[in-house]
């Protein structure tokens, strides 16, 4: 297995995830070659044009000549490039993804013959932007970046995973790929849950000339903010972790019903100790995220 130093890179799609990559790699003069895959024509000539990629093209065959391959699509594209890959990736490939979800995609990784080198990966980073205008070579900065390996993973693959994701100057965590699904769930597919069903009620309820957004300020503006979120990956991610997403809602809409009955009832102390509760847990989180 070369060292990442002595490989070509190929990092398909060049979105903010994998223009951060391309870049973050190119900052770091962290390996031989890099390779930039998208459809987008204008998105190809800049990533040249910036010197961040060495060859640029929209076709995935592309990807025969890397060494380690990092599919940077949406969820159910990556599970649809990942049949491709299976048929062009040179032998003792390193197939990694970073995709949100992880169940599905090591599934799909379990069938790529056995000549490749798979594992799955998830950086627990982003912005509120996206696209590949937005890349930024500290995306993955300090970041906790999820590794997902598979049964037939090698130590020497995972090995060369964590040391990837150290040279980015992410913190590497090693996860099972369902115990991955179910805690994303909770932090953070069920905020963007919360955060459209917001947007959602505020629009009901002011439906009738209210101007709400006139008066929101930065407690609306922080709550709400995922709601501006891509839809086409977010559509991805909940269809691809329904199961876990859709118990963390419909739990937080029974804590919703328990804190509008005690708001109702006016019941003052156990309202005080819900809310008590919350904020103190709350704060013992303000240094660690």
């Amino acid at each position: 297995m070369k060292s990442l130093q002595d490989s070509a890179v190929a990092v398909v799609g060049l979105g903010l995830m994998g223009g951060s990559l391309a870049l973050t790699l190119r900052a770091k003069n962290a390996c031989r070659r890099i390779i930039g895959i998208t459809r987008d024509d204008r998105t190809c000539q800049a990533a040249l044009a910036r010197g961040w990629v060495d060859v640029a093209g929209a076709e995935l065959d592309l990807a025969a000549a890397a060494d380690v391959i990092v599919l940077a699509t949406p969820v159910r594209t990556i599970l649809a490039q990942l049949l491709l890959v299976g048929t062009i990736a040179c032998e003792g490939a390193i197939v990694m993804d970073l995709g949100s979800t992880k169940r599905e995609i090591t599934r799909a990784m379990q069938d790529l013959p056995g000549y490749l080198e798979p594992i799955g990966a998830h950086p627990m980073c982003g912005k509120e932007g996206s696209g590949f205008d937005f890349a930024d070579a500290d995306l993955y900065h300090n970041a906790v970046f999820v590794l997902t390996p598979l049964e037939r993973t090698s130590p020497q693959t995972l090995a060369f995973a964590e040391s990837f994701a150290v040279t980015l100057g992410a913190r590497p965590v090693t996860l099972d790929a369902v115990q991955h699904d179910r805690i994303v769930a909770a932090i953070s597919h069920l905020p963007f849950a919360l955060a459209t069903s917001l947007m959602t009620t505020v629009e009901e309820l002011t439906r009738d000339g209210d101007q709400p957004y006139t008066l929101a300020a930065s407690g609306f503006r922080d709550t709400s903010r995922l709601a501006a979120s891509d839809t086409t990956m977010m559509l991805d991610i909940l269809m691809t972790n329904r199961e876990n997403v859709a118990a963390a809602t419909r739990a937080c809409a029974h804590y919703l019903d328990e804190l509008a009955d005690l708001i109702a009832a006016a019941d003052e102390p156990a309202l005080y100790a819900l809310l008590q509760n919350a904020a103190v847990k709350r704060r013992t989180l303000k240094s660690s995220i």
